[in-house]
């Protein structure tokens, strides 16, 4: 039996895998990773079940010592990679022996980086999942300096390729593709065609919830003061009174405060994942 002991936790580091699905009637968020496809492909090189749960590093700066004989990846924001000291490939298998430490440091680019080791991090599962839900407190707590994760069983064989290509970086501007929101009737015309037609800069209120926008003015609703409340997704945009849209991330409520003008499809979510304080976006209407 194997296990990750912490020595670093970085200055956010969470238990995730791809969530709690179909539990928004009962009021719990689906939460996860919130970069699915970097999740996706640690996991896929240490030959994991899609399901397994991986680290997902913020920002960098985790540490961890193999205690017994291993293998990792590391995907998402580049960071600088090292075992024991000497450099090492992102986005490829790792072996780690008995008492080698894995060391991440600050992104060069993107945000947030996803930690596989093989079988998965063994957690106890809650409502279906070993996600951590930051919003809701729901799932193990945040790594911390000390903590000691089993590595689970939900490995397969490993795969023939021992590395694979990292994604190109995110343009600034980024382009995300939107549909339509289902309060599109809330907002003005004007408000609807700025969305699209605007650039938005992305402020530092951003975390697992969502992304606080800027743009070069606020969107303004057509009519109605008082938003009843509706379930939301990943990806929803939601517009506050104040008029700075929110782009909702894996943490999100599962019943939204303010009507949304439209959503970023699922196949773009894992682009908003990776954005900075500064960065661009552009949204682009698709059908």
């Amino acid at each position: 039996m194997a296990w990750l002991e912490i020595v670093r936790s970085g200055a956010l580091t969470t238990v995730q895998d791809r969530g709690r699905a179909g539990d928004a009637e009962a009021g719990i968020s689906e939460s996860g990773a919130v970069d699915r496809t970097a999740h996706d492909a640690a996991n896929r090189l240490v030959g994991n079940d899609p399901a397994a749960a991986t680290l997902e590093v913020t920002v960098g700066g985790l540490a961890v010592r193999s205690v017994g004989a291993t293998i990792v990846a590391v995907t998402g924001a580049r960071v600088a990679v090292a075992v024991n000291g000497r450099p090492q490939g992102d986005y490829a298998m790792l072996r780690l022996g008995d008492g080698d430490i894995l060391t991440l440091g600050a992104p060069s680019e993107g945000l947030r980086t996803y930690v596989a080791v093989r079988g998965g991090i063994d957690v106890p599962e809650v409502f279906g999942s070993r996600a951590t839900d930051t919003r809701a407190g729901t799932g193990p707590a945040p790594v911390a300096v000390g903590d000691r994760l089993l590595a689970g069983g939900l490995a397969a064989e490993l795969p023939v390729e021992c590395q694979i290509p990292p994604p190109a970086g995110t343009p600034d501007p980024a382009v995300l593709r939107v549909r339509r929101g289902p309060q599109e009737r809330w907002f003005s015309a004007g408000s609807l065609s700025a969305l699209t037609r605007e650039t938005w800069s992305v402020t530092t209120e951003l975390d697992r919830v969502g992304i606080r926008l800027h743009g070069p003015g606020p969107l303004h609703r057509a009519g109605g003061d008082r938003f009843p409340g509706e379930p939301t997704v990943a990806g929803a945009i939601q517009v506050p009174p104040e008029g700075h849209p929110i782009l909702l991330l894996a943490d999100h409520p599962a019943v939204g405060d303010y009507p949304v003008i439209a959503v970023v499809v699922p196949e773009d979510v894992h682009i908003a994942a990776q954005l900075r304080p500064g960065h661009r976006v552009q949204f682009r209407r698709t059908r």
